[in-house]
Formats: C-alpha cells, sequence, structure tokens
C-alpha cells in the first residue's frame, strides 16, 4: 500500500515467457499488494513462468483476445481485488519497474488520476533502442493528437500507465476496441472526463524478445489513433456523437 491506497500491477501478456521474471523481480514490493498476470492465449509458458514465481492471480484467455481485450481482464479484476490504484505494466521488460513508487505515488496523492511513463520526456527512447522511423512517426502523430485533444503530453502510445480506481469506474473503458488502439481510446475518454493526466520520464528498452509490431500495423495503429483524435474533436465541437464519450 501506499498512503493507505490498495496497489495493484496488471501485466497484460502474450508470450512473455523470456521476460517475465525479470520484469516481475523489479517491482517493489514494499508498496505493491498484488500482481495480476493475464495470458492472451499465447504459446510459451507465460503462465507456468508466473506460477514459479508465485504469482497469485493468472488468468489465461482461451483465445487471443486481443490487446485491448487483455487490459479489459486486466482492469476487471484489478477492481474485484479492490485496488484503490491499477498499474498497467508490458511484462516484456522494455518498461522498468522501479518507476511503480512514483508514479503510484502521483495518483495516490491525488496530484494526477493518470499517470503515463513517457519514453519521450527526456533521451530515454532513442538511447533505449527506438528505431528512428518509430520515433519520428510518435513525434508527428503526437503532435496531431495534442491539437486535437488539446493536451500537451510527449506521448500517448506507451504500455506503461496507472489510474486511480475512480478513474477506471468513472469511464466506459469497456465499449473500447479489443485491439492497440484501446491505449488512445481510454486516454481521449479520460481527457472527455477532465481527469488531469501526468507523465513521468521513463527510460526504454528495444531487444529481440521485448514486444513490437511490424511497419504495416504501425500504419493501421497510427491510422486508428488519428481516427480516436478527430472524433474526439468532432464530438466537442457538437459535430458528431463519439459514443465512447460522454
Amino acid at each position: 500500500m501506499i498512503h493507505g491506497k490498495k496497489v495493484v500491477v496488471v501485466l497484460p501478456a502474450y508470450n512473455a515467457a523470456l521476460t517475465l521474471e525479470q520484469t516481475y523481480r523489479e517491482i517493489p514490493f514494499d508498496i505493491v499488494d498484488e500482481v495480476v498476470l493475464v495470458d492472451d492465449a499465447g504459446g510459451d509458458d507465460t503462465l507456468s513462468v508466473g506460477a514459479s514465481l508465485g504469482i497469485k492471480h493468472l488468468i489465461q484467455h482461451e483465445k487471443n483476445l486481443g490487446y485491448g481485450g487483455n487490459q479489459k481482464t486486466c482492469y476487471r479484476k484489478a477492481l474485484d481485488l479492490g485496488a484503490d490504484i491499477i498499474i498497467m505494466l508490458h511484462p516484456d521488460y522494455q518498461y522498468t519497474p522501479k518507476l511503480i513508487p512514483a508514479m503510484a505515488h502521483l495518483v495516490a496523492t491525488d496530484i494526477y488520476p493518470v499517470v503515463l511513463g513517457s519514453r519521450i520526456l527526456g533521451k530515454g527512447a532513442l538511447e533505449g533502442g527506438m528505431p528512428m522511423i518509430k520515433y519520428i512517426a510518435n513525434r508527428i502523430l503526437t503532435l496531431i493528437q495534442n491539437i486535437l485533444i488539446n493536451q500537451k503530453l510527449s506521448e500517448y502510445h506507451t504500455g506503461y500507465r496507472a489510474f486511480s480506481r475512480e478513474v477506471l469506474q468513472s469511464i466506459r473503458w469497456d465499449l473500447n476496441s479489443d485491439d492497440f488502439i484501446f491505449d488512445n481510446q481510454i486516454m481521449a475518454q479520460c481527457v472527455d472526463a477532465g481527469f488531469k493526466i501526468g507523465e513521468v520520464s521513463c527510460p526504454t528498452k528495444y531487444f529481440p524478445e521485448a514486444s513490437s509490431i511490424n511497419l504495416h500495423n504501425s500504419a493501421i495503429y497510427g491510422l486508428g489513433c488519428l481516427g480516436v483524435s478527430i472524433r474526439y474533436r468532432l464530438h466537442r465541437w457538437g459535430i458528431w456523437k463519439y459514443g465512447l464519450l460522454r
């Protein structure tokens, strides 16, 4: 716990057997109360590794539900466990769990109800091996999204996020896509609901075992993100109702 609030870390996994232990060993259990691991019908030994590490809350999807579908299972379980602070961390060891105390503290002290671990603040992305083409695409896409959503975030695409219980109980994330676009939809919902979003600088690591999407899927994802931001702006202008928002 931190400031009397229960902290639950959720790990949405897909073929994370090779990196799960590294990730888990760095989780600060002096403040983290529970860990939830959800295996999205991967083909490796992710759940077995999780069991060997002593993770109590292991969930396996019988069929692949997608990245967004995995997060939905994670958040439902965390809320069922009575979490006050929910931290979503990719178990591919691309992000360091050592930032969990900083992110949890910002939520626990009511400074920010939503906190992102940003790869772009500072020089963590390129120094960590982010391909230059992905870095440039991230910067351009984020600039356009900031204009459309009227925010000043350094990025919308991190896989490291902290939410207060109130946030996840206030927005309809269950209606979001089961695909990667889920991440951008939930950000649009947070902004629409008036929740302030904070960021902490997060070093990142790119290596063969870390998860990544190919160029074709990245392009589809980028267009999807633009679609979310455009729909958000049209909704705010009262031109076209976006069903995911208020």
